[in-house]
């Protein structure tokens, strides 16, 4: 408990000793109201300091100018005509008592959110003439070496130059799985080091590192508000400033119209019914529930490794209907292998030489597994000029003379009819010298968890999977068949797929959301043109953090559902406790203004909705089970 609270629970603790103690002490008048001062004083002055600073801050229509002005109205009516100061003294220790329960409730929901934000790394260690040299990170340049002990975090994204470890990354993508690493693998920062010494080079400054992008987006994600948030801050607006001329209105019209028809005013009584009707109609319940349902979905989110940039981006989240998915990447490894050439007029050695060649410049996944088949250096003397065309393959001139591969679509933009392939996989064709040479069939492995989920996206309520390809028909058939998926659309150069995601918005029923998942790599375009961009695989990419709405930060195509099943949780939360504040504040407004409504069921119509509605909206922190 921080010291804060501490000091208000001893105020609360203080007040309620007095109120028992005062109860029995026999003094009347003037002395019975200067002794119940003392606990009003201690529990209510800085609700009173904070509804003058209102006013002078032309601010006055707010939850701490209700209770001030509906508790020292009772202490008046005690005064000049009952005597009893007890209620007065109660509605401010009982509205104190909510607020420390929601401040111990935010206080959880930002510990919860906290402990993404300990994968700040504190210093960088640099190696010194043979001495570590502890710096801040932000002082560290591209290009230095720092050394990472066990336990330490990862202060930089960088390089292993030496040494193995494994790695907790738990904090950024809410797996316990550890990652292991050897010289050469690419690291990110907020990473912790569990075993070996690493010698990283670092390849960005901290400013620009996976670690900083992702503390950014989790301190900013307050600042995207929902349209439910943006609603209720509107109806705090108008509904404080009218409940408070309400309450004015009941406290005058009533005995000026019974003065009128010759009845005795009564004037303490309907000021006693004004006051009830201020305490109860206080807006605490929905104005701080709200935002803490979003606050607490969100930080729920990030513990399971999902960063959500908002709560408006929460609430988009929840009407997901269609969700659309890359293949490459996203359902499928992303891993490639070399697994046949068919119709070759050259050597297999020398086929996928020249197409290693060809694609030494790309980094591309398909250019990584040919590479990776070639298997030894490649002399780069022998490649001149290289033209990659986008979505098709390249071109290149290579011993002097033109060397093509990619798809039958550059194969006959160039020309050159190319032999069709029946294999399942990833065809590319070569051409030397404008001569068709044959293709190399490259195959990707579908991710173990795609078929599980598609079908927890079906259960979640998403009606439509659609998958979009580069890739040729019978991969995409094939691919689409096996995990279940409802529609594709194969041979797609990245600018078809913004068409088709655009044709889908234009389809969709009205208030439902389209969703594109992507690797992030690639797939800026489509995630920044669908209603939401949900980036997978995100570790350490740039494009992803920038581009999407949503940030899985593993590859885990399960998180997809289980995000969505987060943020329907979190708008069910919201809807309850909107419902369960109107409702009860309606009623009892109603038997205050009736006369049948006390101080004490005014304390329950704020203080006990409200706690209620906190307790309610915690809920959204706990997510392990969805």
């Amino acid at each position: 408990m921080t010291k804060k609270l501490k000091k208000m629970l001893i105020r609360i603790i203080v007040t309620a000793v007095l109120l028992v103690a005062l109860h029995f002490v026999p003094v009347s008048g003037i002395a019975r109201f200067l002794l119940y001062l003392i606990p009003y004083g201690i529990i209510g002055y800085d609700i009173l300091r904070k509804a003058w600073r209102g006013i002078l801050n032309r601010q006055v229509f707010d939850e701490n100018f209700l209770m001030a002005v509906a508790t020292i109205g009772a202490l008046a009516i005690g005064l000049l005509k009952t005597g009893d100061y007890e209620e007065s003294v109660a509605v401010m220790l009982f509205y104190q008592v909510g607020e420390l329960f929601q401040s111990y409730a935010v206080g959880k929901s930002r510990r919860n959110i906290s402990e993404l934000m300990d994968i700040r790394p504190d210093y960088a260690n640099i190696d010194t003439n043979g001495q570590l040299t502890r710096v801040d990170p932000d002082e560290v340049a591209v290009g230095t070496v720092i050394v990472v002990n066990p336990g330490e975090k990862v202060p930089l994204d960088g390089i292993v130059e030496s040494g193995e470890s494994s790695l907790n990354t738990s904090a950024l993508t809410g797996e316990s799985l550890p990652r292991d690493v050897k010289p050469g693998d690419g690291i990110v920062s907020g990473c912790i080091n569990m075993s070996g010494v690493l010698r990283i080079r670092t390849t960005r400054v901290f400013g620009e590192s996976t670690v900083s992008k992702v503390l950014d987006l989790v301190e900013n994600a307050s600042s995207r508000k929902s349209r439910s948030e943006n609603f209720i801050s509107r109806f705090a607006r108008w509904y404080t400033p009218a409940v408070v001329f309400g309450a004015l209105a009941l406290a005058v019209l009533p005995p000026l119209v019974r003065l009128l028809l010759s009845f005795p005013p009564e004037w303490s009584e309907w000021v006693y019914r004004a006051l009830t009707f201020l305490v109860i109609s206080c807006p605490c319940a929905l104005v701080i529930s709200i935002p803490l349902s979003f606050f607490a979905g969100i930080g729920g989110a990030g513990k399971a490794g999902i960063l959500i940039k908002g709560s408006n981006w929460l609430e988009a989240l929840s009407k997901t209907g269609t969700v659309v998915f890359d293949k490459t990447g996203t359902l499928t490894m992303g891993v490639f292998d070399v697994v046949d050439i068919h119709h070759s007029e050259l050597e297999r050695e020398t086929m996928i030489e020249y197409a290693a060649l060809a694609e030494s410049a790309s980094s591309h996944p398909i250019a990584v597994s040919i590479r990776k088949a070639w298997g030894k250096p490649l002399d780069m003397s022998r490649v001149g000029k290289v033209e990659e065309i986008s979505g098709n393959g390249v071109v290149v001139e290579i011993d002097g003379q033109e060397v093509a591969a990619g798809n039958s679509r550059l194969m006959r933009s160039l020309g050159i009819e190319p032999i069709e392939c029946h294999s399942t996989g990833t065809i590319v064709h070569m051409a030397i010298g404008g001569h068709y040479t044959g293709h190399i069939v490259i195959s990707d492995v579908v991710k173990p968890d795609a078929a599980k989920a598609i079908a927890a996206l079906k259960q979640s309520g998403v009606h439509q999977t659609v998958m979009l390809t580069g890739d040729g028909k019978a991969v995409a058939a094939e691919v689409a068949e096996r995990l279940g998926i409802d529609q594709f659309w194969s041979e797609l150069l990245p600018e078809d797929k913004v068409e088709k995601v655009e044709e889908m918005l234009t389809r969709k029923p009205a208030g439902e959301i389209v969703a594109f998942v992507g690797d992030g790599i690639n797939d800026a375009p489509v995630l920044t043109r669908a209603d939401l961009g949900i980036a997978m695989g995100a570790l350490g990419s740039d494009a992803a953090i920038e581009a999407a709405d949503v940030v899985l930060m593993d590859d885990d195509p399960m998180k997809i559902s289980k995000a969505i099943r987060i943020a329907r949780k979190c708008m069910r939360i919201v809807y309850e406790n909107i419902v369960l504040a109107i409702g009860v504040k309606a009623v009892c407004l109603v038997l205050g203004a009736l006369g049948l409504a006390n101080m004490w069921l005014a304390v329950f119509a704020d203080v006990g909705v409200m706690i209620l509605a906190v307790l309610n909206a915690i809920r959204a922190l706990f997510v392990s089970r969805l």
